[in-house]
């Protein structure tokens, strides 16, 4: 009892931790844009200005990935919808953990490719789709596939899907908002600055603010990303959570992260813009030899520890976590 009443402070821990940190990201992007609008112009307005901007941009982004977004995922995983004719098991599974999770449910989708992963996108639990390799399908017996499931739904119900899409849009709109400004400022010098400064080339503190700017710009989408890595790795954590609430089963998932992280097929249609979407990171070699500042997921052996620990079991060896960390 005492390990489930942590496990669910833990979720809620980590839905505070998520919403701080999508807050720091908006308030990253206009620092950005008044910092970009005041070194370029001179003009507190003009900073005031472009952050509008930059506020316009991150609206227009997010309203165009929220209504399209996840058939553009689909696509570029080349997931091709499934019916229970095709795969009885696995629709099956999806409609027993979607009621378990109290979620509609989802559409299902295939990924011919020997690795075994998955992911679930989509905007809101009404209009989500889950995404699972013939790898999965052929090498996780059910109670292993029920956790896989149940943890993608963990992302619907929790929506998990609609808050990384959104992030995801505003962290690319940082990048394009600097990207941006050094164009500008390579390419004007901060012309802005010299009214009225005559031939000494602007006003001093409007210069020493285009430097910072310019810093800023470069540190900024570093940052941005930096974030995106940290909230991306909380919500697997929640997730893991919610797929214990929905199976009252923490072996079956602990399994399968044993199972997928121990494998050595790679997912050939991942790549960097949806690595952060999937079950465990497809892209191994770069989680391999990323620090775990930039990862996108926890840990294997942290994730599986924390499952062994509902039930009694003690953590992996080393030994073991070295078997995990070769992938």
């Amino acid at each position: 009892m005492a390990s489930s009443t942590t496990f669910f402070n833990q979720q809620a821990s980590n839905r505070r931790k998520s919403l701080l940190l999508l807050i720091s990201v908006g308030v990253l992007l206009g620092a950005l844009g008044f910092a970009a609008g005041f070194g370029a112009t001179g003009d507190p307005f003009g900073g005031l200005w472009f952050t509008a901007g930059a506020v316009v941009l991150a609206v227009l982004l997010a309203s165009g990935s929220y209504f399209a977004g996840d058939r553009i995922v689909l696509a570029a995983s080349q997931a091709k919808p499934v019916t229970q004719e095709s795969h009885p098991q696995l629709m099956n599974v999806v409609r027993e953990m979607s009621l378990a999770a109290n979620v509609p449910m989802p559409r299902v989708h295939v990924i011919e490719d020997s690795a075994p992963n998955a992911f679930a996108t989509g905007r809101d639990p009404r209009h989500a789709s889950v995404a699972v390799t013939t790898g999965l399908l052929e090498k996780l017996d059910r109670e292993e596939l029920q956790g896989v499931i149940a943890h993608e739904l963990g992302h619907v119900r929790n929506y998990d899907i609609r808050f990384m899409l959104l992030i995801g849009v505003v962290v690319g709109g940082v990048a394009l908002l600097a990207d941006l400004f050094l164009r500008y400022t390579f390419f004007f010098g901060g012309r802005g600055g010299n009214r009225g400064g005559g031939r000494g080339g602007g006003n001093p503190f409007q210069i020493v603010m285009l430097v910072v700017a310019v810093v800023l710009a470069i540190l900024a989408p570093i940052a941005a990303r930096l974030v995106q890595m940290s909230v991306s790795r909380q919500r697997e954590y929640l997730a893991d959570a919610s797929a214990v609430e929905f199976t009252r089963n923490p072996t079956g998932l602990e399994q399968a992260l044993w199972k997928i992280g121990t494998d050595r097929e790679v997912l050939e249609v991942a790549n960097r813009s949806t690595q952060h979407l999937y079950f465990v990171n497809p892209l191994k070699k770069l989680e391999a030899s990323a620090s775990s500042v930039w990862a996108t997921h926890p840990p294997l052996a942290d994730r599986i520890d924390r499952l062994r620990s509902l039930h009694s079991a003690g953590p992996l060896t080393e030994d073991e976590r070295a078997i995990l960390s070769r992938r």
